[in-house]
Formats: C-alpha cells, structure tokens, sequence
C-alpha cells in the first residue's frame, strides 16, 4: 500500500496493488470488526467476474476466501496461481479441508519457492502427520527444529505428534505452550477446548472456542463444536449463530442446516425440558408409600392383604377390585380417591400402561448371536457429536441400552432432537436393530 491511512475493503480484496507483508493482517482485521460484510460483498462481486480476474486479484480474493473459511472458493482461487504465497495459502486451506496429500504439496511448493518456509515446513509435517506417516512427520519437524523452536506452530506440531502417539499429557503440555506463545493459536486452543468438553467442562471448552474464532481464519469444526456446546449450556441463540456462520462459509454444510432447523425448534426443545422434569416428579410421586398418608386402621389392613404399598400401585388396580378386597368398603374407597385426587392420581388410571405399550426382551428369550450383537459398544454406531453427548447423558454404553429407550424417552433429554432421533434410527436399522415401540 502506498498510502498510510487505512485502506478501503475494496483495495484489500483486489488486487489495485502488489499483495504487502501487512495485508493479511490487515484483511484479517477486516474481517473480524464490522466491515466483514463489506468483505463478504466485494468478494462476491469481484468472484462473479472471475474470467476477468488478474493473478493478483486471484491471490487477494484466495486469502480473503481462506480466512472466511469459504474453502471451496479458496481452493478455487488459489489453485489458479503458481506464486509461493497462494501455495502457502493454499496449503492452509487444503488443511482446513481435510486434504492432506495436496496440501503436502502445496506446502512443498511454498517452501521452495521462499515463501515462510520454516512456517511452511511445519505445516507440511501436519500434513504428512495426517497421512499416518508420523515417523516422516517428526523427521520433518526434527529438521527445522532450531529455527522453529519459538514457534507457536512447532509447539502445537509437537503436540499433535505425542497425541497421535498416545501420550495425551505431553501432548497437553505442548498445546498449552503454544497457546501461550500465540493466544490466538487456533488449532491448539480448540485441541485443548475439545479436551475441557471431554471431561464435562462445558464453560471452559466455550472460552476456549471463542477465544479460537476470535480471529480469522475461522474452522468450521469449530465453530459447529461451538454451537452443540451453547446447545448444551441452553444458550440457543449463540448456538444458532454459530451454525449460520458455517452455512454462510459453506451453504450446502448438511449438519449445520439439520442442527440450525433443530434450534428453530427451540420452543419444543424447553417443552421436552419441561416434560422430562414433570416425568420425574410423577415417577417420584408414585413411589411415595401408602403409609405417608392418613388412613383409617382398617383401610391400611386392607391395603396391605392386597400388597398394595405405593400410590403407583393404586393406580394399577380398579376400584371394583379394591371393593372385593376383604372388609374393604365404600367408605375405604371414598378416603383412597380422595388422597389420589389431592396429587392429580386416579384409582386405576395405570400410568404405566400409558407411558409404554411394549415389554423390553427379556436377554434370555435371545440367540447367541443377538446378544452378542445388543453387547456391542455405542461408538459402533458411528453418531454425530450431539447425539453421543445425549447418549453420554442418558448413560447408554451398549446398542442392548438404547433399543429399550423408546421415542419419547429420547426426545425428552435436554439437546435431543427429532434430526438426532432420526439418525438413531437410521443407524440402528443398518444392524436390523429399532428403538422400543417403533
């Protein structure tokens, strides 16, 4: 830039003029304050015309697309220039899309060409690091290590190495020691957030989630881990703008558009809440015994000849049957109904009856082969992130655990969705397996 005011949006996403050292950073800020949408807009505008576009303004607007994570557009763009700065940024890219074979080569490309080659090195061992070559991978890392050492980048390459190799402490070490050389080292920062989400601590992993995407470029993995965490926290707007973001990344995003429809549900989603909490009291309810309430001496007798101990007990027999009970007459009835209509109850109303219509299997009425296929772990399922968390919360560890749970009983967990429910059935029936009562 030749001017020191700063520039306008339109002059940082074409290319007006060679691309400068600060510019990103510049783009970057851009981005991350108010003026992303004019960001947003003057990409669009420039991309419409794309068969027009000169090699710097491919270069300005592949960045641009990089760091709003619209990464099919980046790659685009960036795989049209052969310059060492687009192949790094290409690189990144390819990354963030789970591309490793290409962006080792891209990566390659930058280091040769000069363009950040430690930082390019070091990527490229993430690269091949994601392609199981770990052994190549430290190699690489091994070979900059001198020069990369006060690095944010070698102490998060690091890290991924012993979390690859099973030693998730050093591996911890490595990440926190990147995020404090680079708090806005977004990779390390959301490596240590998943680790607080997997231990329950829900508050933790969002700060550090936040503090991730607090600076372009955004990812959508976490931006969507993000959302299912506000949705755990019951925070539904934040988790509903976490999932716009990514569909305005990448509109045809699947899981964010199912995830997105389920938080339009949100009123359903404090009903269900709502529903779970009264199922609970009215389970409790019915186990209170007889003997809490006053009853006359010969009402409780007969109560206990007939084995009748709790209200949920009453509500399965009829009145006709408690009149034929020994001794037991009109007025021992008038003083039942009464105490059952003073908690909502009903003789005979039988709640069970109403709650479920079929019985669980019972494991000895199954082959072999059955039970063995009801003992297999919950992980072979293979669900997303919020239905694993739902089966966490309703402590199913086995398929036998959750084909006992009906519908209705999934539905009314916090953060379980009809799109969760669907995907449960979905992959239970790859196994000839389906939820109790469906």
């Amino acid at each position: 830039m030749t001017t020191t005011e700063e520039p306008s949006v339109r002059e940082l996403v074409r290319g007006d003029s060679r691309l400068a050292a600060g510019d990103v950073a510049l783009l970057r800020d851009a981005i991350n304050g108010p003026r992303v949408f004019e960001v947003r807009t003057e990409l669009d505008a420039l991309v419409a015309g794309s068969s027009a576009l000169s090699e710097e303004d491919r270069l300005r607007a592949g960045i641009t697309a990089y760091l709003l994570a619209a990464t099919p557009r980046a790659v685009e763009l960036l795989s049209a220039s052969d310059s060492p700065v687009a192949s790094f940024y290409l690189g990144r890219t390819l990354l963030a899309a789970e591309r490793p074979a290409e962006a080792e080569q891209a990566l390659a490309a930058a280091r040769d060409g000069g363009y950040e080659p430690v930082l390019s090195e070091l990527l490229r061992a993430g690269a091949v690091r994601r392609l199981g070559d770990l052994e190549e991978a430290e190699k690489i890392i091994r070979g900059v290590a001198r020069r990369a050492a006060g690095l944010a980048e070698y102490s998060y390459q690091m890290g991924c190495l012993l979390a690859d190799r099973a030693d998730p402490y050093g591996a911890i070490e490595y990440f926190e020691r990147a995020a404090d050389m680079d708090p806005y080292h977004g990779p390390a920062l959301m490596r240590l957030a998943a680790e607080h989400a997997s231990r329950g601590e829900e508050r933790d992993a969002i700060r550090l989630y936040e503090q991730a995407l607090s600076r372009p470029p955004f990812t959508v993995g976490a931006m969507l881990n993000l959302g299912l965490l506000y949705e755990d926290v019951e925070e539904y707007r934040a988790a509903a703008y976490c999932f716009s973001r990514v569909l305005q990344s990448d509109p045809t995003h699947q899981r964010a558009k199912l995830y997105l429809k389920d938080i339009e549900a949100t009123d359903g989603m404090y009903y269900d809440e709502e529903s779970a909490r009264e199922a609970a009291r009215l389970d409790q309810l019915l186990e209170r015994p007889i003997a809490d309430f006053e009853l006359s001496v010969r009402s409780r007798n007969c109560l206990q000849a007939m084995d009748l101990t709790t209200l949920g007990d009453l509500t399965k027999v009829t009145e006709q049957e408690l009149l034929d009970g020994k001794n037991f007459g009109e007025t021992s009835l008038k003083e039942i109904q009464d105490i059952m209509h003073q908690h909502g109850l009903k003789v005979g109303q039988d709640l069970d009856a109403d709650r479920t219509t079929a019985e669980p299997v019972k494991p000895s009425e199954l082959s072999p082969q059955e039970q063995m296929l009801l003992s297999r772990p919950i992980a072979d399922l293979d669900l997303t992130v919020r239905a694993r968390k739902c089966m966490t919360r309703l402590g199913i560890t086995t398929f036998g655990d959750i084909v006992r749970k009906t519908p209705d009983e999934l539905l009314s967990t916090r953060n379980f969705g009809v799109t969760s429910l669907n995907e449960i059935r979905a992959k239970l029936s790859e196994f000839g397996l389906n939820l109790r009562n469906d």
